[in-house]
């Protein structure tokens, strides 16, 4: 999406929420955004939102995701325009997405695992 806001979190919530199976919950890990936390916010009832406290990006698993896509497909490049930098995200989000193990890599954390 071209900007971040209330109406673009919804949007995103909502194609979340299409995913989720049914009798199922959704648990999705939140920084502090203004728009993550706005009381206009309406969240679909299979979505539960974890907010992270302030100041904390190391407990945000997606910051290192960002990394990765930075790192690993759009550093040290320049665009020629607006549609190019759109192209060159949508491609390496797409390439990302087919790697799901190297997704677990990048977010997993120790301290979250269950312990049996």
């Amino acid at each position: 999406m071209p900007a971040v806001n209330l109406e673009a979190m919804m949007e995103h919530l909502a194609e979340i929420s299409h995913c989720v199976g049914v009798g199922a919950i959704a648990v999705l890990v939140m920084d502090g955004a203004g728009w993550h936390s706005s009381p206009q916010l309406t969240v679909p009832d299979n979505i539960v939102l974890l907010h992270l406290p302030p100041y904390s990006p190391e407990l945000n698993p997606v910051e290192n995701i960002w990394a990765y896509i930075r790192g690993n497909f759009l550093s040290h490049r320049v665009f020629a325009d607006y549609e190019a930098i759109l192209k060159a995200c949508s491609d390496a989000w797409n390439a990302l997405i087919k790697a799901p193990a190297t997704i677990t890599s990048i977010a997993s954390r120790d301290w979250a695992q269950v312990r049996i």
